[in-house]
């Protein structure tokens, strides 16, 4: 610390960084729909390759949950500027969404993708590392228990039975998809009915 820097001063500093992390929050609330759709996605792509026994359920799925993504959000967005958490936290989620768009289908093509419990164990580690991160940016212990589950269901799909696995999969994304998005969607009303009508 500087030797000038008086008490007064950092309180308004960590009042400062107080206000950027309930900021991020705020942001992943408003992302919170995204978490409610990409968890029907999976139960949707589940569904179908299982019945259907389709290769394509998987990436048609993703394909279409990306478009619907890319669609409201741009609608949502409008001319809010963004913030710096917001874009930090959004730059892991758009990691995330790279590295599954080029790892799966490329482990699936090369006919490497045949065990249940390889696509499970790395769908919930990626889903873990992503909900980890953004939990320990914003200081959010909600998302933080979100990605335990998510490492916890990683690490045991590796000893589990294909019933078993599937179980753990679809329980993880009900609570960790859409549970935690409708929570934040709720906090987010909460926020907007606390700060009342903007004024233009």
């Amino acid at each position: 610390m500087q030797e000038g820097t008086t008490e007064q001063e950092l309180k308004d500093r960590l009042s400062l960084i107080e206000s950027m992390i309930g900021e991020g929050r705020r942001s992943i609330e408003t992302w919170g729909w995204t978490y409610v759709l990409w968890g029907v996605a999976y139960y949707f792509a589940i569904a179908w390759a299982e019945w259907g026994r389709s290769a394509w359920a998987w990436p048609v799925t993703a394909l279409i949950a990306v478009i619907v993504t890319v669609v409201v959000a741009s609608f949502k967005a409008g001319n809010h500027p963004g913030t710096t958490l917001g874009r930090a936290i959004g730059s892991v989620w758009i990691a995330l969404g790279i590295s599954m768009f080029l790892l799966f289908p490329a482990l699936g093509v090369s006919g490497r993708l045949t065990d249940q419990h390889l696509f499970v164990a790395l769908m919930s580690a990626i889903l873990g590392l992503a909900n980890g991160a953004s939990a320990l940016i914003l200081r959010w212990k909600v998302q933080f228990v979100c990605a335990v589950v998510w490492w916890v269901v990683a690490v045991a799909v590796c000893f589990t039975t294909d019933g078993q696995s599937t179980i753990l999969f679809l329980v993880a994304i009900f609570f960790c998809q859409i549970v935690f998005g409708a929570y934040s969607q709720i906090a987010e009303a909460q926020q907007r009915k606390r700060r009342g009508p903007i004024h233009a």
